[in-house]
């Protein structure tokens, strides 16, 4: 009898501290969320075609789409969305139904909090200061961050849905830079810090950003070593928002534009908003 209830402390006392470290981690969520809020500008200047003159013409094509003139410029995104979620491969990717939402502060950082349905669900958060990933609610599998490497592989996330949910933060200023690729492709280069990130973007003919593509710092490979990668994400069903058009629908993967590309992230977005604004 002795034994089962040792047994049975020790299972009380570890799902104590297991719950104690989800408390914190949701608690270190809402801080994050919170500090990220604080980049939205009280008082918003309005959009100008002025202001994106100078650029390259497929970057002029990607604003004067993405955000109508006179919008209040609102670099701070919230975006809810559904869809599907892949911890797989090719093939064997094994989706899973997710559901998640998402601040973007760029160059500040993000955070994403996502859960998994069925099986055995998967929940946690991604942000520029760390994974934390568990199943059951409980049982970490995932928990790493905070060192060079992962910081500059979530400044290459963010920065790249930045382009395709956040354009006011993308407007040129010191460190934000456009260049020309092609007719149809521009190159968006962000500097914060020690941290620099080029993204392409290719427009369409109305300037809908259909393509968004980067080399991101990462270990996603056989050998889980950091390296740069080819990422990228397409993009379609485009809405408006508060004077934003922004796509509702968005396929990512590592390995753009290879045979091995399959994108793991498939999400439907539910909703848009701008903290601290209604527009």
């Amino acid at each position: 009898m002795k034994i089962v209830v040792g047994i049975l402390l020790v299972l009380a006392l570890v799902i104590l501290g297991l719950a104690t470290l989800r408390f914190l981690d949701r608690r270190a969520d809402q801080a994050e969320w919170k500090r990220l809020e604080t980049f939205q500008p009280d008082e918003p200047t309005l959009f100008s075609d002025k202001m994106v003159a100078h650029l390259p013409e497929p970057a002029r094509r990607y604003f004067t789409y993405a955000i109508r003139l006179d919008t209040p410029l609102l670099p701070v995104t919230v975006i809810e969305m559904q869809g599907q979620f892949s911890l797989g491969a090719k093939d064997d990717p094994g989706y899973k139904p997710m559901e998640a939402h998402q601040i973007l502060a760029a160059p500040e950082g993000f955070v994403w909090a996502m859960r998994t349905r069925g099986g055995m669900p998967l929940s946690g958060s991604d942000s520029s200061r760390w994974t934390r990933f568990r199943i059951l609610g409980l049982i970490p599998v995932a928990r790493f961050g905070s060192d060079a490497d992962h910081t500059r592989s979530a400044f290459g996330r963010y920065v790249a849905e930045a382009v395709i949910w956040a354009p006011a933060a993308l407007l040129p200023r010191p460190d934000v830079t456009w260049t020309s690729v092609d007719d149809d492709t521009a190159r968006v280069t962000i500097h914060h810090g020690d941290l620099s990130q080029a993204v392409d973007v290719t427009v369409d003919g109305a300037g809908r950003p259909v393509v968004v593509a980067f080399q991101r710092w990462t270990n996603a490979n056989s050998d889980k070593e950091y390296r740069l990668q080819r990422f990228g994400a397409i993009t379609s069903d485009f809405r408006e928002v508060g004077g934003y058009r922004l796509p509702f629908h968005v396929e990512a993967g590592n390995m753009f534009g290879t045979d091995d590309y399959f994108p793991f992230f498939l999400a439907e977005v539910t909703k848009i908003w701008f903290p601290g604004h209604k527009l």
